[in-house]
């Protein structure tokens, strides 16, 4: 489960990039109650997503020619200039140099040797997000790579993270979950797939996915239907994991929503 403490190498923010702003915020208005604080220009208009008052992600504009709307996932550094170093001594790349924002925190974007992106935050001021577990906000994390062994590799030598095989009951299937150095597997706050597991999000390349907490998981993916987006991935349930369906944003952002079961 996440951790609100934010140890190192766990998520810490998570934000959306679209060609449409209104656009995106109208949709996960509806879809998760979610309310929009635009930004200033002293931060290149970059948004919140809040509920409640609290924040459970950011948003920004994104040119459609550029780039495709895409969710994005950052974890946790104390000193971002040195996961810098171990990204590439890892074998991954950086998208862009670290930079400052504000007296916020520091931020980077970096891409893992499998092609997938991911961004890194150190936080001054800005701890990261306000709201996890509880309905509409950040749940779990995903990543769809090529190699599961591979990217385990790199996120450990990165960060430290350690793995566990987790047998799906009723299956055959093995899922790999991640959990922060130092911790045990109850911290765990996301899972390694193989790309050709899920051939509809094979299809997008390797890619970090958010799941985020509903209530219900059909009620929420006919409301995005509604509301301009479609059915990636139909809902199914996980046996002793809960109910979950994978869902595209009007603008072709994917993310996952999920009602888990009562933790045992």
């Amino acid at each position: 489960m996440l951790n609100p403490a934010f140890p190192d190498g766990a998520p810490n923010w998570v934000d959306l990039g679209t060609p449409d702003v209104d656009g995106a915020a109208a949709f996960y208005g509806g879809l998760l109650g979610w309310e929009h604080a635009p930004g200033g220009p002293e931060v290149g208009g970059y948004g919140m997503f809040t509920l409640d008052g609290h924040t459970v992600g950011g948003v920004m504009a994104v040119p459609e020619e550029q780039s495709s709307s895409a969710w994005s996932l950052y974890f946790h550094s104390p000193d971002i200039s040195a996961t810098a170093e171990l990204v590439t001594r890892a074998g991954g790349r950086s998208a862009f140099e670290p930079m400052d924002v504000l007296d916020y925190g520091r931020m980077g974007g970096f891409t893992d040797p499998g092609g997938a992106y991911f961004g890194v935050w150190q936080p001054r001021q800005n701890p990261g997000l306000g709201v996890i577990q509880q309905p509409g906000s950040l749940l779990w994390a995903e990543l769809y790579t090529p190699d599961v062994p591979a990217a385990a590799r790199f996120f450990g030598d990165v960060f430290g993270w350690k793995t566990e095989a987790l047998e799906v009951e009723g299956t055959e299937y093995v899922y790999t979950t991640v959990h922060p150095a130092g911790t045990g597997p109850e911290l765990s706050f996301g899972g390694l797939v193989t790309m050709g597991d899920v051939p509809a999000e094979a299809a997008r390349g390797p890619h970090w996915m958010p799941y985020f907490a509903v209530e219900d998981v059909t009620a929420t993916v006919d409301a995005a239907k509604r509301l301009g987006g479609a059915e990636a991935l139909p809902a199914m349930e996980v046996p002793g994991v809960g109910t979950m369906a994978n869902v595209t944003d009007p603008f072709g952002a994917v993310f996952a929503v999920m009602k888990p079961l009562p933790r045992q």
